[in-house]
């Protein structure tokens, strides 16, 4: 199986960017993609892709993660000081509450916080019953006013992430980190480049991230339009259903990669849902089909021009859109092993047994 660079993923899940604020995480895609490849586009919305040339023009074939993690954006700041917030992305109340997070203002400063919460002593009982919505919440920056936190340079607009350093965690296997979903996609498109520096490969390669994707997969929209590929891959993180109380979830952290085979955006072609399989049963990388509610980037590229045969791949995260999710290292190093087996065999022909 392919190794992976952990210290790319590290430097990518601890970077602040919540949807519509990318410019940190596209700096540092920009920093690694330049040297990788022979050209670098970005879109008006700013997803960033670099193009690798193999040994035919085509098919293009663009893969990409998206850079946005889910986060929220502050919309009020109170006369004693609290911060009220939208969020950015689906969040669920109950994960919410005594949670660190990042403000990052206009010029880059972070400035710690945490949504408050009322201690059970100060609540009646119909209270502790209900849970919170995220209309009542406010995030705590430690400010006595609206003034003195004005002063330190927040403002409404800013946006603020989960904190939460990444660890490697007892044994070896799980990492543990905010924002995998989905810098995951966003360090895979970097090593693919890496990978096939000195390798030869069918096909003019596009890899790099979207922007945009937690709020509608917007930026998908857009580097479409810019590159108008032949094949697309979206590489993803989804949720885990391998955790007490869940019936029925599909992905088990540790089991492979993931293939998606149906989601409320998409349904592959039958064609490249072979294509997918095959690929990973003659190189006898492990993987595990998904069913999801939710979507990805595919869901929209599939649908642009005269359709665009796309598949979502990637690996499954245990809490997933909250402030920390566990991930496998053996999933990513199959997922990236995975998506170099399916440029390696994308040529023209196969390209033209995956149209319906």
């Amino acid at each position: 199986m392919a190794e992976v660079n952990l210290g790319i993923y590290k430097e990518l899940t601890q970077i602040p960017g919540a949807s519509g604020f990318e410019h940190e995480v596209r700096q540092w895609m920009r920093s690694y993609i330049t040297p990788l490849a022979e050209e670098v586009l970005t879109d008006r919305l700013g997803g960033i892709f670099g193009v690798k040339k193999g040994s035919a023009p085509d098919p293009k074939v663009l893969v990409a993660g998206h850079m946005d993690e889910v986060g929220f954006m502050v919309t009020k700041i109170t006369s004693n000081g609290f911060l009220k917030f939208q969020t950015l992305g689906g969040w669920w109340s109950q994960v919410m509450l005594s949670q660190r997070v990042e403000i990052v203002t206009r010029t880059g400063k972070r400035i710690p916080g945490v949504i408050g919460s009322t201690p059970p002593h100060l609540l009646s009982l119909e209270q502790r019953r209900k849970p919170m919505e995220i209309s009542q919440m406010f995030i705590d920056i430690g400010a006595d006013s609206d003034e003195e936190a004005k002063s330190w340079g927040v403002r409404v607009g800013d946006f603020a992430v989960p904190h939460c350093d990444f660890v490697e965690m007892e044994g070896g296997k799980r990492l543990l980190s905010k924002a995998w979903d989905n810098r995951l996609g966003c360090g895979l498109a970097v090593e693919l480049l890496q990978e096939l520096q000195n390798e030869k490969h069918p096909n003019t390669l596009y890899a790099g991230a979207t922007v945009q994707e937690e709020v509608g997969t917007r930026g998908a929209a857009t580097a479409a339009k810019m590159i108008d590929p032949d094949v697309f891959f979206a590489v993803d993180v989804g949720p885990a259903g391998d955790t007490p109380g869940v019936k029925d979830g599909f992905g088990e952290i540790g089991k492979g990669v993931v293939i998606r085979i149906y989601d409320r955006s998409m349904i592959p072609l039958p064609a490249m849902r072979d294509f997918l399989l095959d690929t990973a049963e003659s190189n006898d990388i492990p993987y595990q089909f998904f069913v999801s509610q939710g979507g990805t980037d595919a869901g929209r590229v599939h649908q642009t021009g005269i359709g665009v045969p796309s598949a979502a791949i990637g690996i499954c995260g245990r809490y997933i859109h909250s402030n920390v999710t566990i991930v496998d290292k053996e999933d990513i190093a199959a997922a990236k092993e995975f998506a170099i087996k399916l440029i390696k065999n994308l040529d023209r022909s196969t390209y033209q047994s995956l149209l319906a």
